[in-house]
């Protein structure tokens, strides 16, 4: 790396480190270079509008451009492209539909959508949002990721439908799912939003955002598989997360 670009990022992170504004002398003496190379990085980076001068003697401090910056980087992560190899390794290894959706609030999109190449499959549209969230997995999913404050205010006005015989119905009973899912690190939907499907989600979180993983079939083909899918989904997740993380894969 050349030195001027380590110099910039050491800079940046020094700030991050003393929290407080730094004289020119400051940031020479931190890091141990000469004044005179330090005062091209610190105006060069005043100028791009990263840093401002408290006042002639007051020191440097970094502005909010940095963190636009990030923020606009982090935002636009291509997580689909990311992780489609590892959707499509879990979809070829189930032979059983794969979803991955991205949760907003109390929303959740499917950003991606890959189907089994059996006849009998499910088929999700990539754009439509996650619906009934008290009867699918990946909903339940969503639920449990709130906290007590947020998913009480959302019980207190929620209409759980019964959308076939096997539905929650009883916010109790949801509550009690919930529970269990952040247990076991999955969450199941037993043909509680369509008879005689399935399906198996699982959350990850990725710049600080949730996205969810979701495997979907006929109940008679997936439940005897239940306890290997869902092992296959977390480590799935596990390994997604990971990727997010700085030094980690």
């Amino acid at each position: 790396m050349s030195r001027i670009v380590e110099r910039t990022l050491d800079c940046f992170e020094l700030f991050a480190d003393q929290k407080q504004p730094l004289s020119l002398s400051d940031v020479s003496r931190l890091l141990g270079i000469p004044p005179s190379s330090c005062y091209d990085v610190l105006q060069s980076l005043r100028r791009r509008g990263y840093l401002y001068e408290l006042s002639p003697r007051g020191g440097f401090y970094p502005t909010l451009r940095l963190y636009d910056v990030a923020r606009a980087i982090a935002e636009n992560d291509p997580v689909q492209l990311r992780a489609e190899m590892l959707i499509k390794s879990l979809r070829d290894a189930l032979d059983e539909s794969v979803q991955l959706s991205k949760v907003s609030g109390l929303q959740a999109t499917y950003l991606l959508a890959l189907e089994s190449s059996q006849p009998l499959r499910m088929m999700i549209k990539v754009g439509n949002p996650v619906r009934s969230l008290h009867a699918t997995s990946a909903g339940k999913a969503l639920l449990a990721s709130l906290d007590e404050r947020a998913l009480a205010a959302y019980l207190k006005t929620a209409q759980l439908d019964k959308l076939t015989p096997h539905t929650v119905s009883s916010k109790s009973a949801l509550r009690e799912q919930l529970k269990e899912g952040r247990k076991l690190g999955y969450f199941v939907n037993r043909e509680e939003s369509v008879e005689g499907v399935t399906t198996l989600s699982c959350p990850f979180k990725w710049q600080d955002t949730l996205y969810l993983v979701t495997a979907a079939g006929p109940t008679w083909r997936l439940e005897p598989k239940i306890a290997w899918a869902s092992q296959l989904l977390m480590d799935v997740c596990r390994r997604l997360e990971a990727r997010g993380e700085p030094g980690k894969d």
